[in-house]
């Protein structure tokens, strides 16, 4: 298994799992690190902004449903929870604007579903992915992440997790492309750009490892991981 202090997919799953159980203050725990980790995907805004606005935070709310919508303009529910905290907030006539833009987001179909039912879809699949990871089935699983991808094309935080299958299959060079689009989206994805920096030592590429890992090292200074594949590198160059 490749080494990593917390996996992503795990502190999101453990935010929703306390969404679910109404610990609106630990979802927003979990949320607020995977953000740190550089994992600003529109997804952990919004469960945090509306972990916020149950909590009756409304500005805390807003600033994150900005945020994820900063990511994502078209994201249908951060735009209408936005809404629902500017009335919280007394903010009546900046509401109807709002919700106007909301009725005017109509997200394309994919792969011939609706897009809601094709994210809750693909959501599916990657439930079935990570249980297969977790029971050894890498192939089976890979496949359902494949199939979550097609229903959800934009959902980066699974082709990080398909990447670091394939990578840990022994897939180095899909691997490598598969996490250079995730990190081509999310520049400040450590933890992706760490691993691609793996799957570029790996599939024979030093150097292109090394400038990886030296960006990431220039982000995230005193990163012991990075530390350590560079140190790696300059053992076997010597």
């Amino acid at each position: 298994m490749i080494d990593a202090p917390e996996s992503v997919e795990r502190q999101l799953a453990q935010a929703r799992d306390r969404f679910a159980l109404q610990d609106y203050y630990g979802a927003i725990h979990l949320c607020a690190r995977v953000l740190d980790g550089g994992c600003a995907f529109p997804d952990v805004h919004h469960l945090m902004g509306v972990s916020y606005a149950l909590l009756g935070q409304q500005e805390r709310a807003l600033a994150a449903f900005d945020a994820a919508l900063a990511l994502n303009p078209r994201y249908l529910e951060a735009t209408v929870h936005r809404a629902l905290a500017l009335a919280a907030l007394g903010r009546a006539d900046e509401v109807t604007p709002a919700l106007r833009r909301a009725a005017e987001i109509t997200p394309p179909p994919v792969a011939g579903f609706p897009a809601a039912v094709a994210a809750q879809l693909a959501n599916r699949h990657a439930e079935l992915g990570q249980a297969y990871a977790e029971a050894g089935a890498r192939d089976r699983a890979i496949a359902e992440y494949r199939r979550a991808l097609e229903l959800g094309p934009g959902f980066h935080d699974l082709r990080y997790r398909l990447g670091r299958l394939l990578l840990e299959s022994g897939q180095v060079l899909e691997a490598r492309d598969v996490l250079g689009a995730v990190v081509a989206a999310h520049p400040h994805f450590v933890d992706a750009q760490a691993t691609l920096g793996l799957s570029c030592y790996l599939s024979g590429d030093a150097a292109e490892a090394q400038r990886v890992w030296r960006d990431c090292l220039a982000r995230r200074p005193a990163n012991a991981r990075i530390e350590a594949y560079l140190a790696m590198v300059e053992r076997a160059g010597a």
